[in-house]
């Protein structure tokens, strides 16, 4: 994504469904998979999208290290996306392992990994413990020589950090200690998310900072005149990732991306 203008960027998540190995899996072909998921990803670029986050959620539970199997099928998922929308904008997101998110990325050549709960610090979680793989991620980029930009969530919303900083330290740490190309920050809330990116901007002025969730056609104007970018799930979906895009509220979400980035531009 270094080589993409990020400002204004509206991404959108596509979660297949539940991989061969992993709990929730039933009887489907990991070719029944992939086929979905370039139905939803066609789906998001007819809706006026600038591209996707491909995260494997429905393997849920999952623990830190990811399975074999796991980073298979996610770069044969990848690799059909990539290859069927090459002028995409095509990020990847592996619960909960940024080093196979990572490998994922290089391998198929996405624009971006987003590495969620784990990059810096310590953070309790449904699985239990996540800890910072920001030594374990940089030494693999400087080991495969990738120059796939890495974003890093900071006290990502779902999970309780342990010895929390105040977020622009925090922020400020994940940026030039731990080396992240860009961030996502979101609260519980859309408020509680305009008061962490204020405040982690007095530290990363100009370090890309994404929204990674909490976005509505509602507030989106808003949040883009503090944000470079915002993705979006279920408000698009009605309220339910299960649900396919409603173009209706796409249209909606989409005018006011539009409309912020004319006004962040002075259009």
């Amino acid at each position: 994504m270094s080589k993409i203008n990020t400002k204004g960027l509206a991404l959108s998540m596509v979660q297949p469904d539940p991989l061969p190995g992993s709990y929730r899996h039933t009887n489907k072909k990991i070719t029944e998979i992939i086929d979905h998921s370039l139905k939803e990803t066609e789906m998001v670029l007819e809706n006026g999208f600038d591209g996707i986050v491909l995260q494997n959620m429905n393997d849920m539970p999952i623990k830190q290290i990811a399975s074999p199997e796991a980073i298979a099928y996610m770069t044969q998922i990848g690799d059909a996306i990539k290859r069927e929308f090459p002028d995409q904008i095509l990020g990847v997101l592996m619960n909960w392992d940024g080093v196979a998110g990572l490998s994922v990325a290089d391998a198929i050549g996405a624009d971006f990994v987003r590495v969620e709960h784990l990059f810096t610090g310590v953070e309790v979680t449904s699985a239990g413990l996540l800890e910072a793989q920001c030594v374990e991620i940089n030494e693999l980029r400087k080991r495969i020589k990738s120059d796939v930009p890495v974003f890093a969530d900071v006290y990502e919303v779902h999970g309780v950090p342990l010895g929390a900083k105040p977020i622009q330290d925090a922020a400020w740490e994940s940026v030039h200690e731990a080396f992240a190309d860009g961030l996502f920050i979101a609260g519980k809330n859309p408020s509680e998310s305009l008061e962490l990116v204020k405040k982690a901007r007095t530290k990363v002025k100009d370090t890309p900072i994404f929204l990674g969730g909490g976005a509505t056609g509602e507030n989106v104007y808003e949040l883009l005149q503090h944000y470079d970018g915002v993705c979006v799930a279920t408000w698009i979906k009605n309220g339910d990732m299960k649900n396919p895009i409603d173009p209706k509220r796409a249209k909606i979400f989409m005018d006011e991306v539009k409309r912020a980035k004319g006004a962040v531009s002075g259009v």
